[in-house]
Order: structure tokens, then C-alpha cells, then sequence
């Protein structure tokens, strides 16, 4: 039901740090119609050409400031993704995604207070790493 709000297309990309490629990331929306705590994402999952990411591997921003590991999310009620606002999900793998074409899975899940049961939205896209 939320899955054209999963993995916003055009934003997959490999990311760079003082000149190395340190992995891939790729943007996406809130699977609920309001924001809500990091604390209330059930999971994040990524996999790639049918192989899934290990949860270490993981990171996550609401607003392009803070980063979270999967894990961190558990506690964190102060900092919340906001709808509307694309979050950032990153994979750290040395070298990114290989040049040419892949498909990329997206898994996220939340929880809200009053909905008994989780939110999921999962959206692959093939993507090209030039």
C-alpha cells in the first residue's frame, strides 16, 4: 500500500568521502501520512541484485545532519522523519555499486501508536551506476 513511497527514483547513487567511494545511498519517503520518531521504524532493508545488505551496513538520516545506525534508531524519540521530508538511507561498502546496471530493493517499516499493525512499503528499481 506504501510502496510508491519507498525509494524515490533518480536517487540512488554511490557516495564519496575525501575522495573514496565509501558506498551507495538512496532516498525515500515516509510510509505513513504524518512524521513520526526514528524510534518508530520497525526496519530498514536494502538488497542488491537479490542479495540483502547486512543491518550493520545500514545508515540512516531524517534530515541529512544526523546519522543513525539501525540499531540507534531503537531510542531515538527526540529526532523524527517528517512527512514530506525524503530521508536517506546509505549502504557502507567499500567501492559502492560496481558500474552498470543493478536492481535495488528498498524495505521500510514503521509503527504508529494507534495502527495495530506495521506499515511496510518495498520498491525495487533498476538502477545505473555510471
Amino acid at each position: 500500500m506504501f510502496d510508491n513511497n519507498v525509494f524515490i527514483e533518480g536517487t540512488c547513487k554511490n557516495t564519496e568521502e575525501n575522495g573514496k567511494v565509501t558506498g551507495y545511498e538512496m532516498q525515500t519517503h515516509i510510509t505513513y501520512y504524518r512524521g513520526i520518531p526514528l524510534s518508530m521504524i520497525n526496519y530498514v532493508k536494502v538488497a542488491v541484485d537479490g542479495t540483502e545488505v547486512p543491518k550493520e551496513d545500514i545508515r540512516f538520516t531524517p534530515d541529512g545532519i544526523d546519522w543513525f545506525t539501525l540499531d540507534e534508531m531503537e531510542t531515538v524519540s527526540a529526532i523524527k522523519w517528517e512527512y514530506g521530508t525524503p530521508a536517506t538511507v546509505r549502504v557502507l561498502k567499500e567501492g559502492g555499486l560496481e558500474k552498470g546496471s543493478h536492481e535495488v530493493t528498498l524495505t521500510v517499516c514503521t509503527r504508529t501508536a494507534y495502527i495495530p499493525v506495521p506499515l511496510e512499503g518495498v520498491m525495487t528499481r533498476t538502477v545505473v551506476i555510471e
